[in-house]
């Protein structure tokens, strides 16, 4: 298997190369030259498997430079119940069964925040940090992680390269927008190889910084720069996996030979794109899915573009600073990609589009393109939008009805996930986070505080180790030269 860029650049380069590479040499993200197609044979023969075979499966289909016994053994020590707590790793819960014209959907939350940092970012972050630590042990050399995050890509990032050999870790967040839980769990990290860089600004400018520095091809090649975000294509292959074991729970056994495989909807909850373009490879791969759902906040970018074809990035002067915080951006990284399938994976286009046109006016209208008439049916993709208010009365309404506690985000994409449901056709919610890490919104809905697991007592007290620094490439570039001397 082969990578290209999303912006036209066809060299061939194998998976451990842009793992260690993150964005393209010309601006653009890595895909595969082509989805590998999973028929109905193989689904049956990946139902029974546990998460971490299940892993190996699908992540072989993609890597093919490194020893099968050798990325087993990774997929294996990643996903293990000691690391995640629970032996099904992503364990799914029937919220309830809504009538829907005279039919029942079912509503299911995909649990996968059971790892370190309480976010599903782990479930991606866990397998980055081993497959780092082996391609560099075998290679020799060092890394410096270069990263962005709204609230728990940070957290996620730290915890599993923390101690790691050859990995530093230089992570920007936007100062004072990350919950108080969140901001603790990074800054209280006293590790030699984090750094934590508070930014004057939005998340957006982070992500703009992270872009600028990789695309300084001088600066990254001398200190070796890698990135953990989504841009990353590693990072959104592992979450590709739980489409499918989602998939496999919410159903029943392989159908009968002949018969149609039975399909599900996914709702997510969405920033920046990368968690929802996992499941657009999922569905590209042939996993049977109805409708893939982006479910927004305030901030709608998003949900702008999949009703009308309008892709308008919005200014950091005017990004919403929400309570659903890791969504409160406006330029969606990931979203690249897709476009890159939609326009039939020009690259040419999408250069245009996401350099020149988005530099230009911030903005480029797909409206007319028959490619994006047809795009909800080809590709499953429909959208929603949570307000804050909307947020409190689905957490009030999920905890006292149904019995369950959700996080603000999780509880945009439940808020969403009902208006499209389908009369049997199961709606699987990915959860975002455990509801300790956005207390203040528990508390303002339910008027108590959420669960805290013990190891996160008293985090907020601990001392704390960040640098604030103004939103500038040049001074970050600076910072990250001195502390690899």
């Amino acid at each position: 298997m082969h990578y290209l860029s999303t912006r036209g650049d066809a060299t061939p380069r194998k998976f451990c190369e842009i793992l260690l590479e993150g964005l393209a040499p010309d601006g653009g993200l890595y895909l595969p030259e082509h989805y590998p197609q999973v028929d109905a044979p193989t689904l049956a023969k990946w139902r029974p498997l546990p998460y971490a075979d299940l892993a190996f499966e699908v992540l072989s289909l993609y890597i093919d430079d490194i020893p099968a016994d050798d990325l087993r053994a990774i997929c294996r020590k990643t996903y293990s119940q000691e690391v995640f707590g629970t032996r099904e790793i992503v364990p799914l819960r029937k919220l309830e069964d809504s009538p829907v014209a005279g039919a029942r959907a079912p509503l299911y939350l995909e649990a996968l925040s059971n790892g370190p940092t309480l976010a599903f970012k782990d479930m991606a972050m866990q397998l980055l940090g081993n497959l780092f630590e082996y391609e560099l042990a075998r290679r020799g050399e060092q890394l410096n992680i270069l990263g962005a995050t709204s609230g728990d890509t940070g957290s996620a990032a730290e915890y599993a390269m923390r101690g790691k050999a050859g990995v530093r870790v230089f992570m920007l967040s936007p100062n004072g927008r990350m919950s108080p839980f969140q901001q603790a769990q990074m800054f209280s990290l006293q590790d030699d190889n984090i750094h934590n860089i508070a930014v004057e600004g939005v998340f957006d400018d982070c992500q703009d910084i992270v872009k600028a520095v990789s695309g300084d091809l001088a600066f990254k090649r001398r200190y070796k720069i890698g990135t953990v975000n989504s841009i990353n294509w590693a990072r959104l292959m592992a979450q590709v996996v739980y489409y499918f074991a989602g998939y496999f729970q919410a159903t029943v056994q392989a159908p009968a030979p002949g018969a149609a495989p039975e399909k599900v909807s996914f709702t997510v909850p969405s920033g920046n794109f990368g968690n929802v373009c996992a499941g657009h490879v999922a569905h590209m791969m042939g996993l049977p899915i109805d409708q893939l759902v982006v479910a927004t906040n305030e901030n709608d970018v998003l949900d702008e573009f999949f009703r009308t074809g309008v892709y308008r990035v919005r200014a950091s002067a005017d990004t919403h600073e929400t309570s659903s915080p890791s969504m409160d951006i406006s330029k969606a990284s990931n979203f690249e990609r897709f476009v890159f399938d939609l326009l039939g994976r020009d690259g040419a286009r999408v250069k245009a589009l996401f350099g020149d046109a988005l530099a230009k006016d911030g903005r480029f209208d797909l409206s007319a393109e028959p490619a994006f008439v047809q795009a909800a049916q080809r590709y499953g993709f429909v959208s929603g939008k949570s307000t804050h208010a909307d947020r409190l009365a689905t957490i009030r309404d999920s905890f006292e009805r149904l019995g369950v506690m959700v996080d603000p985000h999780t509880a945009d994409a439940v808020k969403v996930a009902r208006e499209h449901l389908v009369a049997g056709v199961p709606m699987i919610v990915l959860e975002t986070a455990l509801p300790i890490k956005f207390a203040q919104t528990i508390v303002e809905a339910l008027g108590r505080e959420p669960d805290r697991p013990a190891r996160f007592d008293g985090i907020e007290q601990l001392p704390r180790r960040v640098t604030l620094m103004i939103a500038d490439a040049t001074a970050v570039q600076a910072y990250v030269a001195q502390h690899c001397k």
